[in-house]
């Protein structure tokens, strides 16, 4: 069972973090969320649409103009704030690899820090131990912050993705998180070209058979482009193909910028699975 704020997901729900990004400088939606109002409608239209987690991010994942710690915060606390009032039931994450910003949001009502660089500040996990939160645990092949991989190499990619995102989460657990609230993520593009992103897709399953939820942030990446050759516009089809190959493979979190196509899409692989009934079903029995 997933614990994650007041929910509970069953080890076979496929559970939706719709992406709201309060930057300026998003690479895909370049700041349509960075204002309060827009932000929010997000909000609204992802929960109704079947998202069950909310993951706000202050700072864009890529290279650009340096934003300090005092600025995240700026760009998130009270964003969250707004969310927990208006959204009481909402699972509300926080992108975030600074222990600083993670203890601000989690005072303001985040329920998940998003440590999407891997454990680069260490005193992250113990603000989740300390507030109750969960703690998505990534591997990055040990990049930097903002930064892009040049000529990465690893003798087994998944077996390094496993070493790292295991290890973060034992140790999260060993400082008082909570094992029920912990993920693991595989961190598609973050320390890999593509080839290391569509290997880490297909061996999935590794991952999932080590027990610990594994979260997938699919949504318009670059292994997506470069392996189709499209733009970050024409992404989507793409997107959800590897959507329902993680899906089948048992992957339980999808971090998407389109939650309703990616609900269908994980509704029909629940379907496929015997795990969810049609939602209609009268062909041949009328």
């Amino acid at each position: 069972m997933l614990r994650l704020g007041r929910r509970e997901f069953a080890p076979h729900e496929r559970v939706i973090m719709a992406i709201v990004n309060r930057t300026p400088d998003s690479f895909y939606d370049q700041g349509a969320t960075f204002r309060d109002e827009p932000a929010l409608t997000r909000v609204e239209q992802a929960v109704a649409e079947g998202a069950a987690i909310i993951d706000i991010g202050g700072v864009k994942a890529g290279p650009g103009e340096e934003v300090s710690a005092e600025e995240e915060a700026r760009r998130t606390v009270g964003f969250v704030a707004e969310v927990r009032r208006r959204f009481p039931d909402v699972v509300i994450s926080v992108d975030t690899w600074r222990h600083e910003v993670g203890e601000a949001v989690c005072a303001a009502g985040a329920d998940v820090l998003n440590d999407a660089w891997g454990g680069v500040d260490p005193r992250l996990a113990e603000v989740a131990a300390r507030y109750g939160a969960g703690l998505v645990c990534t591997h990055t092949g040990g990049s930097q912050p903002r930064t892009r991989p040049h000529r990465v190499a690893y003798d087994d990619v998944m077996a390094d993705i496993l070493d790292v995102t295991v290890g973060l989460a034992e140790r999260a657990v060993s400082l008082g998180v909570a094992r029920e609230s912990v993920m693991i993520d595989p961190g598609h593009d973050f320390g890999k070209n593509t080839r290391h992103s569509l290997e880490a897709t297909r061996r999935l399953g590794e991952m999932v058979d080590t027990g610990w939820p594994v979260l997938v942030s699919l949504s318009n990446k670059d292994f997506v482009g470069e392996t189709l050759d499209r733009p970050v516009k024409e992404r989507v089809v793409g997107t959800l193909a590897t959507t329902a190959v993680s899906a089948w493979l048992g992957a339980q979190v999808y971090r998407v910028h389109e939650v309703a196509e990616t609900r269908q899409v994980l509704d029909m692989v629940s379907a496929i699975a015997g795990e969810r009934e049609p939602a209609v079903a009268r062909r041949g029995l009328a």
